[in-house]
């Protein structure tokens, strides 16, 4: 993996990458997945990114009663520091949120529910989105951050197309820009904040798994999707929010 980084001409992000991340194994467990959840969860809020997502829930909320019970699923949920954020963005507005955080890592699920056992609106399930066994039939908003990436572009076609299904008020999804910039800067952060190998290794892969505005401008037309947004945020991710109203 070490050979992705050593020099400029090997840097190619024109398309996406279709290589694996140590993470996509969903049977791992351990100190070193704990470590890399907590350690991506923090540098995801320290730069920003849950703000991202937080803004596209504000988004589709303008407008909708506070007192209604609103349902929101994070799909990919990690060791859910975006929910925890949800949670206490709910608290401070008066909005009435019961919210699902689910991943294919029954690991990674157990670390969410630990770090979450002050949030009695959180529940998190062990589910493969691809089984859609999901714990309600329908949600009003669904989240996918820094999760959409890991999925191969029919997959994500077919994700979409749940997704829209299934989001009374519409999806947030938060992801990855692929460009050499973010690339080697991120080489530079995993130094910064000792970021473990498989931090390291999956971080430089996610980001050649990431996207450029022309992918998701493809999925949007592909799936004519009409109620569209697609900003660039920093640091070098994309907010794209899909209305379903």
């Amino acid at each position: 993996m070490a050979a992705l980084y050593i020099c400029d001409n090997m840097i190619d992000t024109t398309f996406r990458s279709d290589a694996p991340e140590i993470m996509d194994d969903f049977d791992m467990e351990g100190e070193i997945l704990r470590d890399a959840l907590d350690k991506i969860a923090s540098i995801n809020k320290l730069l920003g990114g849950n703000k991202v997502t937080l803004d596209g829930v504000k988004t589709l909320l303008r407008g909708i009663d506070k007192t209604a019970n609103i349902r929101i699923l994070d799909v990919g949920c990690g060791n859910g520091d975006m929910l925890r954020t949800l949670a206490d963005f709910g608290v401070r507005s008066g909005y009435n949120f019961s919210l699902y955080g689910i991943d294919a890592n029954a690991f990674t699920i157990q670390h969410a529910s630990a770090l979450s056992g002050n949030y009695p609106n959180i529940s998190y399930h062990c589910e493969d989105i691809f089984q859609e066994n999901l714990p309600a039939a329908n949600f009003d908003i669904i989240l996918c951050t820094l999760t959409l990436h890991h999925f191969k572009d029919n997959e994500i076609l077919s994700l979409l197309r749940f997704f829209h299904a299934h989001a009374n008020l519409g999806i947030v999804i938060n992801d990855l820009h692929r460009s050499k910039l973010a690339y080697y800067l991120f080489t530079a952060l995993c130094y910064v904040f000792g970021l473990n190998d498989m931090s390291r290794e999956d971080g430089l892969v996610s980001i050649l798994r990431g996207f450029k505005r022309k992918d998701l401008e493809h999925y949007t037309k592909t799936l004519q999707l009409r109620k569209v947004s697609i900003k660039w945020r920093w640091a070098f991710r994309y907010q794209w929010i899909i209305s379903s109203l």
